[in-house]
């Protein structure tokens, strides 16, 4: 059960500068969080990746310059297994950017995959003609009726000019709730708000929302 990260600005932000506050409710959560990190930025008009076993909280930031769009992933292995950077978050293609938290039990889908969750990003881009947010929807409800029971599937997926927020869980919702600020500069989805302002918001339980680039 991991912890979760997506900024979009009209505005360049220093990504070191929210990557502390990621990484402070990272190592303040009740799940240990620290079998290694990731993130995607968006940069000279494509993504760039990074991954590293360290606990998030380990590493430099000072290395990270500065971006209108951060998604970003602090692992917390399952029954911590597959403690390999090629298991971390982000997963990618040519299009698309994926994270995940949750745990599911008795799935009864055949998937490539080296864990749980890249799985489920290969399952629902099965679905993908042309419009990822469907594919999302159809992905997700045919997961859901074929697994014996889902703890929770919270997923963030990026592509170029938009963002999908899926939120599902069935236990702990003050573990799996997501977060969101918005306003008309700033979108900010979070695993719990990164600091103490009034206008976080809880996102729906079973809602998935399409959010455009601003």
């Amino acid at each position: 059960m991991c912890r979760l990260l997506y900024i979009n600005s009209k505005h360049e932000f220093s990504i070191a500068e929210f990557l502390l506050k990621f990484s402070k409710i990272s190592i303040e959560s009740k799940e240990f969080q620290g079998h290694g990190w990731g993130c995607s930025f968006w940069k000279d008009n494509k993504w760039q990746h990074y991954k590293n076993i360290l606990p998030i909280w380990e590493d430099d930031f000072s290395k990270f310059g500065r971006t209108t769009r951060l998604i970003a992933h602090a692992r917390s292995a399952f029954r911590d297994e597959g403690i390999v950077v090629e298991n971390n978050m982000p997963f990618y293609d040519d299009k698309y950017i994926f994270i995940f938290n949750g745990e599911l039990k008795g799935v009864k889908i055949k998937e490539e995959g080296r864990i749980g969750a890249e799985k489920i990003f290969n399952y629902i881009k099965r679905f993908d003609k042309g419009k990822i947010l469907d594919a999302i929807k159809k992905g997700t409800k045919i997961i859901i009726a074929k697994s014996s029971y889902i703890r929770a599937m919270n997923i963030i997926l990026s592509e170029k000019n938009a963002t999908y927020v899926y939120s599902y869980f069935n236990e702990q919702p003050e573990y799996f709730t997501l977060y969101k600020k918005y306003s008309d500069t700033n979108i900010i989805i979070s695993s719990e708000p990164l600091d103490n302002d009034n206008d976080w918001n809880p996102i729906e339980q079973g809602s998935l929302t399409e959010y455009k680039c601003l």
